[in-house]
């Protein structure tokens, strides 16, 4: 048997009597046209490894094996873990699956035991209960993917690309774009999911800057965005108060009378170096 000879996935899932679980934040697509066009937004797979957090009954995994990624599924739900292996019987050595809760792995040591190397795309339909997490720990964590194409809600993935001045734009934007480029590459309706969610979804390509903030200054930066964002409606002079407030938005050249929903990327990042340096001026 091969991939293409594999049964629906809608038969797959019912012969073996697997539904979507709530608590999981699961919701199943099933549509390989759909699967095989996330896989092709991902850009070319033909010899490189992937990560995949949350494959379910496969779907997403069939299309990437089928573009020529040597795949590595990390699922949390045993249930399906005997479907999961049915698929990784026919994929060629291609296919790996690894029972594990993603935000507690850690990636280059998976990558260590079961691929070439510590290099990876991550591309997923990612449980929406644990997006969030997922991806702030790939963007600000020890081990970097070389590129995401990810799914998440909607209102998620449109917070990723936001400009200051949206009313989307927030901290998760700006730790996104100060690491990655981030564009919204397709939207899908909640009704192209088993069962439909309550709302609509859109998957997210993000391809690494090629010069990343290091890691003192990544931390400060999700420091001040926290201060900044935790009071979004008052001025930086009142929100960053416990970080330096007026004094730090001054060495950064930012005016403290602002709003951090005001403030871009690059007005962040300069209050963030500032943190640093003063950080290192006590040490």
């Amino acid at each position: 048997m091969t991939l293409a000879d594999l049964p629906p996935l809608r038969d797959s899932l019912e012969s073996h009597g697997l539904i979507a679980r709530k608590s999981f934040g699961q919701h199943f697509l099933l549509d390989l046209n759909v699967t095989r066009k996330i896989a092709r937004m991902a850009g070319p797979l033909e010899g490189r490894t992937v990560i995949e957090v949350g494959p379910g009954p496969g779907g997403l995994t069939r299309a990437l094996l089928e573009a020529g990624a040597r795949v590595i599924a990390v699922e949390m739900d045993a249930r399906f873990l005997p479907l999961l292996g049915e698929l990784a019987d026919v994929a060629d050595g291609r296919l790996t699956v690894i029972r594990a809760d993603a935000l507690k792995i850690d990636e280059a040591t998976v990558l260590a035991e079961h691929a070439d190397g510590p290099a990876a795309l991550v591309v997923s339909n990612l449980p929406y209960n644990v997006g969030t997490p997922l991806l702030i720990k790939w963007l600000t964590g020890p081990w970097r993917p070389d590129g995401m194409t990810l799914m998440f809600q909607k209102e998620v993935a449109h917070r990723l690309v936001a400009r200051a001045g949206a009313d989307a734009y927030g901290r998760l934007a700006v730790i996104t774009q100060a690491v990655a480029q981030a564009e919204i590459v397709m939207d899908l309706p909640a009704r192209a999911f088993t069962p439909p969610p309550k709302v609509d979804s859109a998957v997210a390509r993000l391809t690494p800057l090629p010069v990343r903030p290091g890691d003192d200054l990544l931390s400060a930066l999700e420091t001040v965005t926290a201060a900044a964002f935790g009071q979004r409606r008052k001025m930086l002079r009142s929100s960053l108060k416990t970080v330096g407030g007026e004094a730090l938005c001054a060495a950064a050249g930012i005016d403290a009378n602002q709003r951090a929903e005001t403030v871009p990327v690059a007005g962040f990042l300069a209050l963030a170096q500032c943190l640093v340096d003063q950080a290192r001026e006590v040490g």
